[in-house]
This record gives C-alpha cells, sequence and structure tokens, in this order.
C-alpha cells in the first residue's frame, strides 16, 4: 500500500466512525442498517450540510441525488426532514387522506422547482380548482336549507385567507405504494399532506393547497 493511502486510511475511518455514532438511534429517526454507507458517502462529501428546517434548502436537490433511492428511507438520517417514528401504527385502509404533522414548506418547494426527481410527477394547478367541490357543497347544502331541512353549513373561512390565483403543487410518484409509505415518502418531501387512492397510487400536497390536493390519479405505473 503506498505511503500516502496508508496515512489516508484511518483518518477516513475515523470520520465514517463517528458520522455514524452520531445517526439517531432506530426506535426514532435513522435506519442505520441501510443508510450508514450512503449517509457518509453524502456527508463526506458536504452535500447535505443545509438545513431546510431553518429556511435554507440551497443543498436539497444535491443532497436528494446523492442518496438516490434510499432518500425516503434516510433523509432524516442528513437532518433533511423530520425525524420517522417507526413506533407509529400505520394508517388504517380508510384513511385516505391526512395532514402531516410538522411539515417542511422550503423542502418542499425546492425539490418541486424545475426538473422534477426520478420516479415521481410534479403537478401544479390553481387552488380554485381545489375550492370547487367546496363550492359544490356548501351550494347543494344551502340548496336544502332553502327548504328548511335540518342541515349544517360549512363555514367558508376557507376562502378567507387565499387566492383563487395561487398555485396547488402537489407530487406523484410513479409507482403503487401502501398507506404507509406514501405517509413516510410525503412527510420525507416536507409535504403538508398526503392523498392514498385505493389503487394505492400516492399523492404529496404542498403547503400552498387549501385542500387536499387534486382528486385525480396521476400516477404513471398505477393508474388502475
Amino acid at each position: 500500500m503506498r505511503p500516502s493511502a496508508q496515512l489516508l486510511l484511518p483518518a477516513s475511518l475515523a470520520v465514517l466512525l463517528c458520522l455514524l455514532a452520531s445517526l439517531p438511534g432506530p426506535a426514532r429517526g435513522c435506519n442505520k442498517a441501510l443508510c450508514a454507507s450512503d449517509v457518509s458517502k453524502c456527508l463526506i462529501q458536504e452535500l447535505c450540510q443545509c438545513r431546510p428546517t431553518d429556511g435554507n434548502c440551497s443543498c436539497c436537490k444535491e443532497c436528494m441525488l446523492c442518496l438516490g433511492t434510499l432518500w425516503e428511507e434516510c433523509c432524516d438520517c442528513v437532518g433533511m426532514c423530520n425525524p420517522k417514528n417507526y413506533s407509529d401504527s400505520p394508517a388504517t385502509s380508510k384513511s385516505t387522506v391526512e395532514e402531516l404533522q410538522r411539515p417542511i414548506p422550503t423542502l418542499f418547494r425546492a425539490l418541486t422547482e424545475g426538473d422534477a426527481p426520478i420516479k415521481m410527477m410534479v403537478v401544479s394547478f390553481p387552488v380554485a380548482e381545489e375550492l370547487s367541490h367546496h363550492e359544490n357543497l356548501v351550494s347543494f347544502l344551502e340548496t336544502l336549507d332553502d327548504q328548511h331541512q335540518n342541515v349544517s353549513l360549512p363555514g367558508n373561512s376557507i376562502h378567507a385567507s387565499y387566492d383563487t390565483q395561487d398555485m396547488c403543487t402537489v407530487v406523484y410518484f410513479d409507482d403503487c405504494v401502501s398507506i404507509h409509505q406514501c405517509k413516510l415518502y410525503c412527510e420525507s418531501m416536507g409535504g403538508s399532506k398526503y392523498r392514498w387512492f385505493h389503487n394505492a397510487c400516492c399523492q404529496c400536497i404542498g403547503p400552498e393547497c387549501v385542500d387536499y390536493g387534486s382528486k385525480a390519479v396521476k400516477c404513471m405505473n398505477c393508474l388502475f
């Protein structure tokens, strides 16, 4: 072995050991067994140094590309998304939509700007399209109320702080996933909510969306 290599090897091992020791435990957070090697590589290359939770997402795409297909499982290992709680019980098959507790808007926007990452499709549409179903429901219930039916009208405060010209951005994953995977994937992207269709198509919903995104199934490999 060359002298230079002899000198570099201990230093590299020391760095790796420090990085692995600093990763969170498996009960809540980083999956060391799956992520250690790739996470260490990305950290050594300093591709995941920014912190989206602090509003700095300048390295988000580079970090996502470095982790590749392990992004969803390992983004918490590099501090790019909220730690996963593996003790959480998966959502039931009837829970088709859910709000996520700790969205990271800067992360979601950074990952959906420009060219879409592989295996997913980014779709944007006016918030007015989201509200159309709500409007139809209010109109129907107001008609019943005029007929003196005993109904409760939903509050229209949903419109108060939103401009219907704003754009709602969502992400569809190409392949079918379980509802639990859908939630994890959307959390890893910093999404605000998710919609899981009964055919196993997953949609992550961005911070500008008012309702639960689009009601159309658009997963490329999971349409039926």
